[in-house]
């Protein structure tokens, strides 16, 4: 996945919107939680506390929810969760590259939807490029929106070479989002992911938006101007980030909890205003740096 050049997206202020950040997802007809739920290893929890916590995240605005094939029993626990409830989420899972044939799309589709207890996604992802033809994915993810299966797709992973490929196999405006590592720490997607996705209609969503087991904490720069902007608001730290990660249009976060008190703090995000001056201290502080070779995974 070797990057083509292009422009870094230039600074704009915080797009929060007050009681909870709705916003259109690339050219799906719907708007969406700007903070969802993600589901990366939620399954390691205490199954009732899980399902509560999602519940709760519900209940707050997190309506968007995430989940993949991949994520072990993780499908089982979001299914049981939005018993009940599923009119009102945004649901996305993802299909493993080994699957992704054109018969094994549709296969691994109808797997997390017996697994989820639903009859349709909102949003189906390729979860990261792989060794079958895109344009044989692409068919069977376009049969599954003809058959109502699922109401858009997308992808994750993807550098702006391979959405160069899939945008020539698809075309415009059939391609929902781009799921990709971004936290504070790994800001890659800015220098060409970003624009690429802004200029196609494309939303990015964030996942580890809280990076693996390494947010800042107090006694480092990056968190102590986390923790003054945090008391300048009566917010935490961790709403601060994701805030700043969905501070454009473009920009959606899904940030795991495993339980309902984590769930709650995570919602918090929605309602926050950063100011263009809070949102410059904090770029300044975890810089962009320089871009790399291959977009980041881990």
């Amino acid at each position: 996945m070797n990057s083509n050049s292009g422009a870094a997206p230039s600074p704009l202020p915080s797009s929060s919107r007050a009681g909870g950040d709705q916003r259109p997802y690339g050219p799906v007809s719907r708007e969406v939680a700007a903070i969802g739920q993600g589901t990366w290893y939620i399954d390691d929890a205490h199954l009732p506390t899980a399902v509560d916590a999602l519940r709760r995240g519900l209940d707050l605005g997190m309506t968007h929810i995430d989940t993949a094939e991949m994520y072990g029993e993780a499908e089982l626990v979001v299914g049981e969760a939005i018993s009940g409830r599923r009119d009102e989420v945004f649901l996305v899972s993802k299909v493993l590259p080994s699957n992704a044939s054109r018969r094994g799309t549709i296969e691994a589709c109808e797997r997390s939807l017996r697994r989820l207890r639903t009859d349709r996604l909102d949003c189906y992802l390729l979860h990261w490029r792989g060794g079958h033809p895109l344009e044989d994915t692409v068919a069977a993810l376009e049969g599954l929106v003809s058959a109502g299966k699922i109401l858009s797709w997308g992808v994750s992973n993807f550098d702006v070479d391979d959405l160069d490929e899939v945008l020539a196999v698809a075309g415009l405006g059939r391609i929902a989002c781009n799921q990709v590592l971004y936290h504070l720490e790994e800001r890659a997607i800015e220098h060409a992911v970003v624009p690429w996705c802004e200029r196609n209609d494309v939303a990015v969503v964030a996942y580890s938006p809280f990076g693996h087991d390494s947010f800042p904490g107090p006694r480092t720069p990056g968190g102590r101007v986390l923790q003054d902007i945090a008391a300048n608001h009566g917010a935490t730290p961790r709403q601060v980030a994701l805030r700043f990660l969905v501070r454009r249009p473009s920009l959606f976060a899904i940030p795991k909890a495993a339980a309902p008190e984590h769930a709650a703090d995570n919602a918090g995000a929605l309602s926050l205003e950063l100011t263009e001056a809070e949102i410059e201290r904090i770029d300044a502080v975890f810089p962009r740096g320089s871009r790399p070779r291959q977009l980041p995974m881990l």
